[in-house]
């Protein structure tokens, strides 16, 4: 065991002190202070430039006369920065002065014999949405009141005619939770899911390109004169892997401080939507099952492929196949989180590739019996150990191999040389 935990020591120490690991890690904890912090720093950069306290001034061309004032009243009612006013040019000269760029926009009004508003909004911007839109609100409570007044409704009446039905939802789903448990676990799943898959994708390329360094610099050859290949496999898989946990848990710990500190107390902001608090524990225990699970299960297999290679060029199209696996996992899971009822991801959950994501998707949003989630724990277990098993034959192999890898038909070649 001295010479397994040599290499896991030398594996775990050599990937902490490199400087891509420690300046990935500054840049994603700079990145999560920053992104919790965002709205604090947007209200900041417009304090300082003045731009927070900036209002839109609306040209009105009111050809009723009756529209301008009303209009102005429901921008002020509704705390818009817009501000109205009655313009004294035609249509025609503000249309220039657009175009030109000396007015942002302008509104014509007009009321046909029905007593049917006609808005035209003229503008050169093609990505602001939200002041039309606005004003479109406002015009619309504005037509409601004219015609109230023309059928002579009082503002009680006018309120009854908007009254929402009362309309609830029942599912009978046995497997279903309620929409306040799906609003609370939907997000935690979907930025788990991420986690998952970018970690086992990160941490099993990182692997194989570890081996293919050692073959490549001949190192290789020294390490297997003193420890077996398989000892040298396993202690790579959980060095790094001890690695990989330790980083997520410093991510974990930074978000954790950047939420707390961010917080205000205001409702709907950034740490309520990354609230875990409602979340079960269960949902959170099987997060962390089934992140262990697959990373094992792929950095074995990542493993296994890197000892074919002989040069870190060629480790990336070695492992492309593993991670297409990934790719796969991660959509079907993204697919069904719509739906995580639907039959190719209730399948596909029990493959021991795609569960770690499918089926953490299915216990995170539904409330499934004990034995589902079981069995896909037993099956990736099963899977990690035959996969493990026959890693270390081809990793006996295949560490020993040289020169250009040509396909996964180097696996057989792997074998063979192992057992000589």
């Amino acid at each position: 065991m001295r010479e397994f935990w040599i290499i896991f020591k030398q594996a775990f120490t050599s990937k902490a002190k490199s400087k891509s690991f420690i300046i990935t890690t500054a840049l994603m904890i700079a990145g999560i202070f920053l992104l919790s912090n965002i709205s604090k720093i947007i209200d900041t950069v417009q304090n300082v430039t003045g731009a927070g306290d900036s209002q839109e001034v609306l040209q009105v061309v009111d050809e009723s006369g009756i529209i301008v004032d009303r209009l102005q009243a429901q921008l002020e009612a509704g705390e818009y920065d817009i501000s109205v006013k009655a313009a004294t040019e035609s249509e025609a000269v503000l249309d220039d002065k657009v175009s030109s760029g000396e007015i942002e926009s302008f509104l014509a009004l007009s009321v046909d014999e029905h007593g049917t508003i006609h808005a035209n909004y003229t503008t050169m911007s093609m990505i602001d949405f939200s002041i039309p839109r606005r004003i479109q609100e406002a015009l619309q409570s504005i037509q409601t009141e004219l015609k109230a007044e023309e059928l002579s409704l009082t503002g009680a009446q006018v309120q009854t005619l908007f009254t929402p039905i009362q309309f609830e939802q029942k599912n009978v789903s046995r497997s279903a939770k309620s929409e306040e448990e799906l609003g609370q676990a939907r997000v935690l799943v979907y930025v788990l899911m991420f986690v998952i898959y970018f970690a086992v994708i990160l941490y099993s390329s990182m692997i194989a390109m570890d081996v293919a360094n050692e073959k490549s610099s001949r190192v290789m050859e020294i390490l297997i004169s003193s420890v077996s290949p398989v000892k040298h496999m396993f202690a790579k898989v959980l060095g790094i892997g001890s690695l990989g946990i330790l980083q997520i848990i410093i991510y974990g710990v930074a978000g954790f401080i950047a939420l707390k500190t961010s917080s205000t107390g205001v409702p709907g902001e950034f740490s309520d939507f990354l609230s875990i608090q409602d979340v079960s524990i269960s949902t959170l225990v099987y997060a962390a099952v089934f992140f262990l699970l697959g990373y094992f299960l792929y950095a074995t297999l990542a493993a296994l492929l890197g000892s074919l290679v002989s040069r870190t060029e060629d480790v990336q199209q070695m492992i492309m196949p593993m991670s297409l696996l990934i790719v796969a996992a991660f959509l079907i899971a993204m697919t069904g989180l719509g739906n995580p009822e639907v039959g190719y991801v209730t399948y596909s959950s029990y493959f021991p590739f795609f569960a770690p994501l499918v089926m953490f998707l299915r216990v995170g949003m539904l409330d499934l019996p004990m034995w589902e989630p079981l069995l896909s724990i037993a099956i990736m277990l099963l899977t990690i150990f035959i996969l493990g098993w026959f890693g270390a034959r081809v990793y006996r192999g295949g560490v020993l191999m040289y020169g250009p890898s040509r396909s996964l038909k180097d696996i057989k070649k792997a074998i063979q040389l192992g057992k000589e």
